[in-house]
């Protein structure tokens, strides 16, 4: 299929937990993108979309919706048809740049969290824009870390993003979480902290055979 998926999706549910689940809506992909829904101060909150036929009657199995959630600044994905579906806002990190002017739909920026979730910086230079969601038990990280193959050196259960692999976002330490959910691959659910912790202590020391992994991949070693 390619690094991302095109055309008719096949909706493939990841992560389910009480109040929340996670869904592949092209599950045959490299990237392996993966969006979230998570209940949160008594609403639903949707978690950069991908979309797919089935995720509306997937979102229906919980509470009404209470906008969708954009955490990436290149993860607009599918936020503004979700939303507009839903008759919601699309939520966008105040300090977020070029990301309003490409969602066909009202957009709400906020800047402490959504629900009793709390927003806080990752990533934020000019070229990379990044917020985390933490409500005490879910950890939400969208692109920093991941569980998908091209994030992970060999006999990594968690990987740092391969572009930051070299300066790993050590604010991620200090989150003591039930469950991650990332936004490519599917999320962890035991032992989180110290999955997080290996993954980011490692990043460094394992950037060149994680490099020389993807590389053997990519040219079809």
């Amino acid at each position: 299929m390619g690094m991302k998926g095109s055309g008719a999706a096949e909706l493939t549910e990841i992560d389910r937990f009480e109040g929340g689940v996670g869904w592949l809506a092209y599950p045959g992909e490299t990237m392996q993108r993966a969006s979230h829904a998570v209940e949160s101060g008594g609403k639903l909150w949707v978690i950069d979309p991908v979309d797919a036929d089935g995720v509306d009657d997937l979102l229906a199995e919980y509470g009404d919706v209470g906008g969708v959630v954009v955490l990436l600044d290149r993860h607009k994905r599918d936020s503004a048809a979700v939303a507009d579906r839903h008759d919601v806002p699309v939520y966008v990190p105040e300090w977020m740049s070029g990301v309003e002017s490409d969602i066909d739909a009202p957009v709400v920026r906020f800047e402490e969290g959504v629900g009793e979730f709390a927003l806080d910086i990752v990533v934020d230079n000019p070229f990379w824009q990044e917020g985390a969601l933490f409500d005490g038990e879910t950890l939400v990280v969208p692109e920093a870390l991941g569980t998908v193959s091209y994030f992970r050196a060999p006999g990594e259960r968690l990987g740092v993003h391969p572009m930051l692999r070299a300066v790993p976002p050590r604010s991620l330490l200090e989150y003591d979480a039930d469950r991650l959910l990332v936004g490519h691959g599917e999320g962890v659910f035991e032992d989180v902290r110290g999955v997080i912790r290996e993954a980011i202590d490692g990043s460094r020391r394992k950037m060149v055979p994680l490099y020389l992994d993807n590389l053997r991949g990519f040219i079809g070693l």
